[in-house]
């Protein structure tokens, strides 16, 4: 499956910006019709003015992001498709079909990482109505060179 990603600045309702960091070529997943849960996984941090995070908290939240790529990519139980940074919190968004099995690559994914104040929420999406707002607002097309 082609992986490709794009990042752009959106606005939160206080007008505050949003950087959305989102997953392109999802629609044969979504067909499939087996990735019913979605699943937050939310940081609220100390933000700087900007309401962007302090570099510490930034590179911990870049680790934890490779973390769980890496081990989603090897177990297909869950697909990360949506990253919010902005406005003192840090989203990442999964679609799964199996919520305790994503929880245990989740949690190996990260077992190596410091302790980090997460709270995590799940719900049933089966329209993935989440992810097509999101790239409703954010989405850019890839370039000539990307296609």
């Amino acid at each position: 499956m082609t992986e490709r990603w794009w990042s752009a600045p959106t606005e939160a309702e206080n007008g505050r910006t949003i950087i959305v960091t989102g997953r392109d070529y999802m629609d044969e997943i979504i067909a499939k019709g087996k990735f019913i849960y979605r699943v937050t996984v939310s940081w609220e941090y100390n933000s700087l003015p900007s309401g962007m995070p302090e570099d510490e908290d930034a590179r911990l939240m870049e680790e934890a992001t490779d973390s769980m790529m890496q081990e989603f990519k090897k177990d297909k139980v869950a697909y990360l498709t949506g990253i919010y940074t902005g406005d003192g919190r840090r989203d990442w968004v999964f679609y799964t079909q199996n919520l305790n099995i994503f929880g245990r690559v989740f949690n190996r994914a990260l077992a190596s990482l410091p302790q980090m104040p997460l709270l995590i929420e799940a719900e049933s999406d089966p329209d993935w109505a989440e992810y097509r707002e999101m790239r409703d607002i954010s989405y850019i097309a890839p370039d000539d060179e990307e296609k």
